[in-house]
């Protein structure tokens, strides 16, 4: 997402203006190294380059036989764009623009789960779901809550999901066009939480909360992506509001602020997709950096949120959406990274070769 906003009034603009975007987060962890290093792991594959679908993010799935998807969505035609998650090859494209089951308007987040597709779409400010493999429509939900929806993480339950979205809705737009933020204290819904059950084909979705802090230090401006963290009650959020920062808040699952942010001091453009990559109790945060040359994506550490690492490919650069598959595959023994290039198509880093080149370790204790 690359929105801007216009700041509502004088004093949130001087606050704005008078907090440094590259100085350290009062509260961040230190550990960022002064000086950037970043390592370089060429890409193992890139899907065809499609511009007029302007790609925002990905999600993978693993059928039954074996065989990876991975699924787009494409914002400009209104659809889901499905590759061989193992080379990139297009094998079909799925909906078209509308609002009927299995139609989308400008779809943004994606995320996969059991044999379940969640689709977030801007435009019709809603989450389909959809059944795999064949893309079944199952329902939609949220629409009489959301307003400009963007990303979501779904959350496993016993029975059924917690499905959180990101709502980076405007107070309308100033005479330049750019959305105008509005005040702190409107930002208490820029995160929804629902519960979401299925019965056969049946689904059934509630919302049970809204999440988002009103204070100066806490408050999600311009939010997107999101991941979570459930062995550690957190849920982390990228604030995307360059005028304040690029950095990563941290909420519990619950919806409350703990009072830390961190990436300031190591992102040097809009802080954007962020997965989790576990390594048995421990791992890494993996955070983008949304670099219109070139993507760097930071790796910080689960438990400390001390930086690790950064590294970027060869090629991709203005990345929106990532997806980290864990699992295991014939290319891909340790997992694969996925992340988009320049809203055109998507590219694979096989994790075995990030973290040999950032010196993690591949086996991990359980």
């Amino acid at each position: 997402m690359r929105a801007r906003h216009a700041v509502a009034v004088l004093s949130l603009a001087l606050l704005a203006a008078c907090k440094p975007a590259s100085g350290p987060a009062a509260d961040a962890p230190a550990g960022a190294a002064a000086t950037r290093s970043v390592a370089t792991v060429a890409e193992a594959f890139l899907t065809p380059m499609t511009p007029a679908d302007n790609i925002d993010s990905p999600a993978s799935w693993t059928a039954p036989d074996g065989k990876q998807w991975l699924i787009a969505t494409a914002k400009t035609t209104h659809k889901l764009v499905v590759y061989d998650g193992q080379t990139g090859a297009h094998l079909r494209d799925v909906g078209s623009q509308g609002t009927a089951p299995g139609q989308f308007d400008r779809p943004n987040g994606i995320a996969v789960i059991d044999d379940l597709v969640l689709v977030v779409e801007r435009d019709n400010h809603r989450v389909q779901v959809l059944h795999l493999p064949d893309f079944t429509p199952l329902g939609v939900f949220a629409a009489a809550d959301l307003r400009k929806p963007y990303g979501l993480w779904v959350n496993k339950q016993r029975e059924g999901y917690d499905v959180y979205v990101t709502d980076s809705y405007d107070a309308g737009e100033d005479a330049q066009g750019n959305d105008v933020l509005p005040p702190l204290a409107e930002l208490d819904k820029r995160v929804r939480r629902y519960a979401l059950t299925l019965k056969g084909n049946a689904l059934d979705a509630t919302l049970v909360g809204s999440i988002g802090d009103t204070s100066e230090a806490g408050a999600l401006r311009v939010v997107e992506s999101i991941w979570g963290d459930p062995a550690n009650d957190r849920l982390l959020i990228a604030e995307e509001d360059e005028t304040y920062a690029s950095e990563i808040k941290v909420y519990t699952l619950e919806g409350r602020f703990t009072g830390t942010a961190f990436g300031r001091d190591a992102f040097q453009a809009q802080a954007e997709g962020v997965m989790l990559k576990t390594c048995g109790k421990d791992g890494w945060w993996i955070t983008t950096e949304q670099g219109k040359q070139r993507s760097v994506f930071h790796l910080f550490d689960r438990h400390t949120l001390k930086h690790v690492g950064a590294f970027q490919g060869n090629t991709v650069a203005n990345t929106d959406g990532i997806w980290l598959d864990q699992s295991a595959s014939a290319r891909f023994p340790h997992g694969v990274l996925y992340a988009v290039h320049d809203d055109q198509g998507v590219v694979a880093f096989d994790w075995a070769t990030v973290a040999r080149q950032l010196s993690l370790p591949l086996e991990c204790a359980p």
